[in-house]
């Protein structure tokens, strides 16, 4: 990027603005600002489109439920594409995931939570599209925000288990590269993840 005084020579404002105009697009992730070097354009990442998702909930333009109806078709379509092109690593993590997932089911529940956005993060990946990864990365943030209520919604240890459960009908499919049984299992996921939140209140 040209220096401050370029950008505020060329656009006829004062130094100030543009300083405050090259922190406002850092502090969203666009630029990478540095002490003692020119500001550069910052690579694709989930965190700025994450900072807008956060920002339309809190400000109510728009609904979680809105935001999870998306993120359903999104994912429906990158568990597909991660059953045709996923690694054998790609396997092996959502695996470990999900064991990870029901070792600490009944007393750790901040680490499952952890552990479920890293299974969603690894079958965008597996995707194969970079663009489905920043996508479903950028719902992090919502995922953390909403989780405590979808769990304590899940009161009994059977319902947190059988979700759990889910997880792992959803890595198997991929795992065996059958697409329609893991679209069916993601399905599965979203819908009871979607009702969950309802009777919970969040809409």
């Amino acid at each position: 990027m040209p220096s401050e005084n370029a950008i505020a020579t060329q656009l006829g404002v004062s130094r100030t603005v543009a300083r405050e105009a090259l922190r406002g697009l850092a502090a969203l992730r666009i630029l990478e600002v540095g002490n003692g070097r020119r500001a550069r354009v910052a690579g694709p990442t989930a965190e700025a489109l994450s900072v807008i998702l956060d920002h339309t909930v809190y400000t109510k333009q728009l609904s979680v439920a809105q935001i999870q109806d998306v993120r359903r078709t999104l994912e429906m379509r990158t568990v597909s594409l991660a059953a045709l092109h996923r690694s054998d690593d790609d396997a092996r993590q959502l695996l470990e995931t999900c064991a990870k997932m029901m070792e600490a089911v009944e007393h750790d529940s901040t680490a499952v939570m952890e552990q479920d956005i890293l299974f969603h993060e690894i079958i965008a990946r597996a995707s194969g599209n970079p663009l489905y990864s920043i996508l479903v990365d950028s719902f992090r943030i919502i995922t953390r925000q909403t989780w405590d209520i979808g769990w304590r919604a899940r009161a009994t240890l059977e319902n947190r288990v059988e979700n759990i459960k889910c997880h792992e009908r959803i890595a198997t499919a991929i795992m065996a590269q059958e697409a329609v049984r893991a679209e069916a299992a993601m399905s599965e996921h979203f819908d009871s993840s979607f009702m969950v939140l309802l009777r919970a209140g969040v809409n």
